[in-house]
């Protein structure tokens, strides 16, 4: 009966699709897990936490694809000859939307390595502009900046990884403790 098992090509393929759609499953839950972890960590809005995840899993999912399809020697010359067309088509169409992809990314780059989080005061080194206040959003697309004077940034999150920013901190006041007879007076 092993015999038969083991010289059967089309059983060892099933059990192997099974162990890689198993292990994908696995992948996917585990990377999602420490994403939404990270995420809460950071204090990410739901909205971000949301772009990033679906991001993780379409991009584990074509790696998905490809891996399956070359473990299984599912005729890979054909698939590989139709999403090179695909991709041709694809990177064409994105190629002059590039200024709304370097966002996206940068803003998935933001989510993971970005040094500052909401409510960081920080000045971006531009020299035509005062880009400086308290970041209040970081979303797809901008950062959000509220000014000292009260007005609304939004700076883009491709340049402001482009670009060196300074985080803000206030100068500490000296403040001398109570004395003992402070506190009795209060």
């Amino acid at each position: 009966m092993v015999d038969f098992f083991l010289s059967n090509q089309l059983l060892k393929q099933i059990a192997l699709a099974i162990l890689l759609v198993t292990g994908y499953a696995i992948f996917k839950h585990i990377g999602r897990k420490w994403i939404e972890n990270l995420a809460q960590n950071k204090r990410v809005s739901l909205q971000r936490t949301q772009f990033v995840v679906k991001s993780f899993t379409a991009i584990s999912f074509m790696l998905f694809v490809a891996i399956f399809v070359i473990t299984l020697d599912l005729g890979f010359g054909d698939i590989s000859l139709f999403l090179s067309s695909i991709f041709a088509v694809l990177g064409v169409a994105l190629f002059a939307q590039w200024s709304i992809l370097s966002n996206l990314t940068a803003s998935i780059l933001i989510f993971f390595v970005f040094p500052y989080r909401i409510g960081d005061k920080i000045k971006v080194a531009d020299k035509d502009e005062d880009i400086s206040g308290i970041i209040i959003d970081i979303t797809m697309f901008h950062v959000i900046l509220r000014h000292d004077n009260s007005n609304i940034i939004t700076y883009p999150n491709n340049l402001i990884l482009q670009k060196g920013g300074t985080k803000l901190v206030a100068a500490k006041e000296n403040i001398t403790p109570l004395n003992d007879s402070d506190e009795t007076k209060s």
